[in-house]
């Protein structure tokens, strides 16, 4: 009698096993681009830290290193740095020049945006309440839409950037209202029908499933590489494939959208200003060798969009005696990977 239990547990066991493994198998499918699309982001604030022009940065990653798919962000602080008084000059420029070479251009609207400190809220707007935030993001949204949605090289507007993420967020960010996000993308929708929303999430840490049942589009980021005071540097234990096992279980949860690694780092992580860390530290962190394996783990993941992110910094070590990083972003945006 209990041979017989134990063989009907094994059994089941086994069969368990093998639904397991089919499942894998299905969901780890994902089709094989015939050829990666990589764009970078830029920061018009980073590149200002770092000490750089950023019109003379900007110049050259689209017409030296070849970059001709780019996101870019309206970072509020810039684009409206007092009241109801509004910048966009340096967003002029940079889609001025992106449709004078055919770029096309993710813009990234909200107060999340890329970049530390996460939420970028002007000096004027910090001290007050979160309902009037809100209604001065609304008007910064409205005005920078409007502007720009007759140009052409615009192919997506990002609204927030992993506002699900809120492990290093929540301190200059509080908790996420959802609801208001949902406001955020139906104002976006109402002004311009014509482009799709793109809505992002942590790769590592992220859930997806709010960004991705939220956004017309769905974009991801992917961090290989780390570094903590505590453990020092480690490589993530994520393989490539696991990206594709959760692209496919948001589209069989939420329908089939467009998806895209929106955010593939390819500089040192650091926790102090780059301008501070000596550059053999900077490339003890992020070195050749590491980016050839981001690549080919990027490549493995198999999303034919793929937006890489230190572009500010590989020209800043380019401008201070160290080309490698420009020199190879130039043969893959010539040659792909």
């Amino acid at each position: 009698m209990h041979k017989r239990i134990f063989r009907y547990i094994l059994f089941g066991l086994g069969t368990l096993g093998l639904l397991f493994c089919l499942t894998l198998i299905f969901l780890v499918q994902k089709k094989v681009p015939e050829q990666i699309e990589y764009g970078m982001s830029f920061n018009t604030f980073y590149a200002t830290d770092l000490g750089l022009d950023w019109k003379s940065t900007y110049d050259a990653i689209l017409d030296d290193l070849g970059v001709r798919h780019l996101r870019l962000a309206a970072h509020w602080p810039m684009v409206e740095p007092i009241k109801d008084v509004y910048h966009f000059e340096e967003l002029d420029y940079q889609l001025k020049r992106a449709k004078e070479v055919d770029a096309t251009v993710v813009l990234a609207v909200g107060r999340r945006l890329p970049r530390w400190p996460e939420c970028h809220v002007p000096a004027w707007a910090k001290d007050l309440s979160w309902e009037e935030q809100k209604a001065e993001i609304r008007s910064l949204i409205e005005s920078t839409v409007t502007r720009y949605k007759d140009n052409p090289a615009i192919t997506y507007w990002q609204v927030e950037n992993e506002p699900y993420l809120e492990v290093f967020a929540t301190e200059h960010c509080g908790e996420l209202d959802e609801a208001f996000l949902e406001e955020e993308i139906a104002l976006v929708h109402s002004l311009d029908s014509t482009r799709p929303v793109l809505v992002t999430d942590s790769g590592n840490l992220g859930m997806w499933a709010g960004a991705y049942r939220h956004g017309d589009a769905f974009g991801t980021s992917v961090y290989v590489y780390f570094w903590n005071p505590d453990l020092g540097q480690f490589k993530t234990v994520l393989p490539a494939w696991f990206y594709r096992v959760k692209d496919n279980l948001m589209a069989l949860r939420y329908g089939e959208k467009e998806t895209m690694l929106i955010e593939l780092s390819a500089e040192p992580w650091l926790i102090e200003p780059i301008e501070n860390v000596a550059i053999d530290v900077q490339f003890s962190r992020m070195d050749i060798p590491k980016f050839e394996d981001i690549l080919q783990y990027a490549k493995a993941t198999r999303f034919e969009k793929q937006y890489l992110w230190g572009a500010e910094w590989w020209y800043w070590l380019k401008e201070n005696g160290h080309p490698e990083f420009w020199d190879r972003g130039k043969q893959l945006f010539k040659e792909g990977y």
